[in-house]
């Protein structure tokens, strides 16, 4: 009896991973939604650790990004899978690759051209941790898109 083998995309673990990534980024904006704000003290160390300045962390700016990253992450991992009726989860795949590589940018951008008064995490976790993991997960949702 022959054995029939599927081969799946090389880019297959890449879009699982930007799917994960994207769920687990919907579930902290959840998590801050509640008032929460591990792993800072408080709001203004969250928000100064994440972005650089003071903004709010509020139900209203962190609930839409939720769902937005949240249906994100279903779309890629529909992408990835191979689901019928491609169009729309490639077209979202494409526009989050699109997105963390923007972020990416303007984190490279940040480090050249410094921040100041934003305290002294976000310059550190921008420089070693949001900016290339932006920069690596944004190629790799690239690559599952196509």
């Amino acid at each position: 009896m022959a054995v029939i083998e599927i081969e799946r995309p090389r880019t297959a673990g890449g879009g699982r991973a930007v799917a994960v990534l994207l769920a687990v980024l919907a579930l902290a904006h959840v998590y801050w939604a509640t008032g929460m704000t591990w792993p800072a003290a408080d709001e203004r160390s969250l928000s100064l650790a994440t972005l650089g300045s003071v903004v709010s962390f509020g139900p209203a700016v962190v609930l839409p990004l939720a769902a937005l990253e949240g249906c994100a992450a279903v779309a890629v991992a529909a992408h990835t899978r191979g689901v019928r009726g491609r169009g729309i989860p490639r077209l979202v795949t494409y526009a989050a690759a699109g997105g963390i590589l923007l972020r990416g940018a303007a984190g490279l951008v940040w480090i050249v051209i410094g921040r100041d008064g934003s305290g002294a995490a976000f310059p550190w976790l921008n420089a070693l941790l949001y900016t290339p993991l932006s920069l690596v997960f944004g190629w790799m949702a690239l690559r599952a898109a196509r």
